[in-house]
């Protein structure tokens, strides 16, 4: 692992559409090749921190810095965002009628390097990930997220992450409403994108199922949008044995 970091995220408060408080100095360090897990209970305000980390403009930075890759990103556009070699994963993913899930794929991959796409070579890759991911090659050919059940739309945006490969990954709650076929398979893609050791991954979740099988080296607990814990992997097992009712009485 790098010891340069990948994003660092200062002090940041965060409101929405600047009224309602949500997040409070919220800090962050991570480095290529590492995994950090964001847990918390509902309404923690963890996908707050996903969406604002990835630019979403309902969400206003009212104080603080975002720091990627060396850039302080903190006003800049989603999409540049993107380009830079950031990648969200929705916890509700959108329904695209119109452009396929292969379309998709190779157009954020031109909009993300700047470079022409090379058919065969990406038809190749794209087969590769989806047997990774147990998904069957028609839905390339099916409009992106029309018709898929919860579990494949999931997969279809962990096989967008194997594809185009970002920086860092901030994954937002993945495995909400998956079963444990669907989780295990989410967690295949995942861990190998783990392999390639120099992508950043940031797990929000409220479950531990889906960390089982993944190397995690920093867990985070996030209540009433503050960070009240930061540990190792070991506190997926405290939490999954306890819940975060400790944590709360430590935020009042």
């Amino acid at each position: 692992m790098s010891d340069t970091s990948l994003l660092q995220v200062k002090n940041l408060s965060v409101s929405i559409d600047n009224e309602l408080p949500i997040l409070h100095k919220i800090s962050l360090d991570i480095k290529p090749g590492e995994t950090h897990v964001l847990m918390g209970p509902n309404g923690a305000g963890k996908s707050t921190l996903g969406y604002s980390l990835m630019g979403n403009p309902h969400y206003c930075v009212t104080e603080g810095n975002i720091i990627f890759d060396g850039q302080d990103i903190t006003d800049i556009s989603a999409d540049k965002r993107a380009k830079a070699g950031m990648f969200l994963s929705f916890q509700n993913p959108h329904e695209i009628p119109g452009i396929s899930l292969s379309s998709f794929i190779r157009n954020s991959f031109h909009a993300q390097t700047g470079a022409p796409v090379k058919l065969m070579a990406f038809q190749k890759s794209l087969k590769s990930a989806m047997e990774v991911l147990s998904m069957d090659e028609s839905y390339a050919d099916r409009d992106l997220n029309v018709g898929f059940s919860g579990g494949e739309k999931k997969k279809a945006e962990i096989l967008q992450l194997l594809m185009l490969n970002p920086k860092l990954a901030i994954l937002d709650e993945t495995d909400s409403g998956l079963d444990v076929d669907a989780v295990r398979t989410v967690s295949k893609g995942i861990q190998e994108y783990q392999k390639k050791k120099d992508g950043a991954l940031l797990i929000i979740t409220h479950s531990t199922k889906i960390l089982e099988a993944l190397h995690v080296d920093y867990t985070h607990v996030l209540v009433k949008g503050k960070l009240v814990c930061t540990g190792d992997g070991s506190l997926v097992d405290e939490i999954n044995a306890n819940g975060f009712e400790k944590f709360i009485s430590e935020a009042e």
